[in-house]
């Protein structure tokens, strides 16, 4: 199965077109209000215009307002939740596929039982992965430990972030096996997106599955 990759953070056309260039199958812009990277709506929806067709479009959202996330879908986006909203919320406002963020406390991980319990009432959610840290709803720039997240999705689609790397992705991949990657701070440099790292990430991922 060949890996997902989703570069995200995105706050311009010169982003995602070097994003599109480099060969990736998703492009996310933010709109939490707490990231320094959030984009408006319209810069969202000139980003929306620039992308060819084949490349999904991902929305990233924590607590949103039901009217952010409907002008968001009307461009063309999906709703990834990265903050505590509630399935019936999520559901409600996805009405169709939608990313869910579970993140990974740094003291320890819950059961397999607790997870499924969990993920049960949020039937339409590919799951990603990412470490919490305190004060922060995600681009957190740190990893944690792989096994967790294979231990929790059993057979589920999940996608992997936090921290990853053009030199670590292959290895995330290769013991993982997850359906999608994600990725922000490890294709930048000083917090502009670098054409060189986003094609060196997307070059390890195709290496990675290769190898797999």
């Amino acid at each position: 199965m060949r890996t997902r990759i989703k570069f995200c953070g995105c706050g311009s056309i010169r982003d995602a077109e070097l994003a599109v260039e480099a060969g990736v199958d998703a492009v996310g812009v933010i709109f939490a209000e707490s990231s320094p990277r959030r984009v408006s709506m319209e810069t969202a929806r000139e980003i929306a215009a620039a992308i060819p067709p084949y490349v999904q479009l991902v929305a990233v959202f924590v607590d949103p307002t039901a009217a952010l996330v409907d002008e968001a879908l009307k461009s063309g986006y999906i709703p990834q939740f990265s903050g505590n909203e509630s399935a019936g919320t999520a559901e409600a406002f996805a009405a169709g596929p939608y990313l869910k963020v579970y993140h990974i406390p740094s003291d320890g991980a819950p059961s397999r039982e607790t997870f499924d319990l969990f993920a049960h009432d949020y039937a339409h959610a590919t799951w990603m992965f990412e470490p919490k840290v305190a004060g922060m709803d995600g681009g957190t720039g740190t990893t944690f430990r792989w096994d967790i997240a294979r231990t929790l999705a059993g057979n589920r689609r999940i996608v992997m972030s936090g921290g990853l790397t053009p030199q670590n992705v292959g290895d995330c991949i290769r013991r993982v096996r997850p359906y999608g990657v994600d990725v922000r701070s490890g294709i930048e440099s000083g917090d502009v997106k670098d054409a060189e790292k986003m094609r060196a990430f997307v070059n390890a991922v195709k290496e990675a599955d290769a190898q797999a």
